[in-house]
């Protein structure tokens, strides 16, 4: 058995922001797919349910924010080694508010730069020293982070930053035989378009109207196929999007 993967051959997987869409999903695909994983999030409540119904896959939950280094750290520092992951996703992420660059809003600026990004770096620079060759990183990334569009501005630059990141990272890991990879999405439904405004149902369902998004198990799909892969392959971009979808502005809505 290698050192890095445990009984069941898979190894542990460590998933953030696993307590809604995408993170919720990865973390039951893993479990099915025999991974056995620790799940983060800042909701205690909905980290116990996922739990829970996961049952014996789980191996731990760690409640903190991202955002918050001390907690991140003090949190992670706790894992012992047999509870380290092969597999990373740096899933935690969202988007708030849609005003453009001359009336955008400091808090919603602070909290995607805080979590995309410093929540992204927090949380892999406290685990990949730890990482053991035959590991990877998996980055939720998106389109956003790839093209531009009106009333993203900020958005858009903590996705290209997680583009940015994710190539840099490939190369400053390499030599320690850790592979990293991003899934950068389309449209897809979960609570993002909920969160980003600011708990307005009604806008959140017309971003979906006239064509069928992304649902969070399409994602989770592609995180759980790169992170089988044979340690030779490396997977390292896969862009999905739904078929309605050409680009970050483009939609053919019926």
């Amino acid at each position: 058995m290698k050192n890095h993967e445990t009984q069941n051959g898979r190894g542990v997987m460590l998933v953030t922001g696993a307590t809604s869409g995408f993170g919720k999903a990865i973390a039951y695909q893993a479990a099915a797919a025999g991974f056995e994983l620790v799940l983060t999030g800042r909701r205690a409540d909905r980290l116990e349910v996922v739990a829970n119904d996961l049952g014996e896959a789980v191996r731990k939950t760690l409640c903190f924010d991202v955002r918050d280094r001390e907690k991140t750290t003090e949190a992670l520092q706790s894992l012992e080694e047999s509870d380290v992951p092969r597999i990373l996703v740096n899933n935690a992420g969202l988007a708030v508010g849609k005003e453009p660059i001359d009336s955008g809003v400091y808090d919603d600026w602070d909290r995607m730069i805080d979590t995309n990004v410093k929540g992204l770096l927090n949380v892999t620079r406290e685990l990949t020293p730890r990482m053991k060759p035959g590991s990877r990183v998996i980055n939720i990334g998106s389109v956003a982070g790839r093209q531009p569009y009106p009333g993203g501005a900020v958005y858009n630059a903590s996705k290209f930053a997680v583009d940015g990141l994710t190539h840099a990272m490939r190369m400053d890991l390499l030599p320690r035989g850790i592979q990293v990879a991003q899934v950068a999405p389309g449209a897809a439904e979960t609570e993002f378009s909920l969160v980003r405004f600011k708990g307005d149902e009604p806008a959140a369902r017309a971003v979906y109207n006239g064509f069928t998004p992304l649902s969070a198990d399409d994602v989770a799909d592609s995180v759980i196929y790169i992170a089988t892969r044979p340690d030779h392959v490396s997977i390292q971009d896969i862009l999905i999007m739904p078929a309605a979808q050409a680009s970050a502005y483009h939609f053919n809505r019926s």
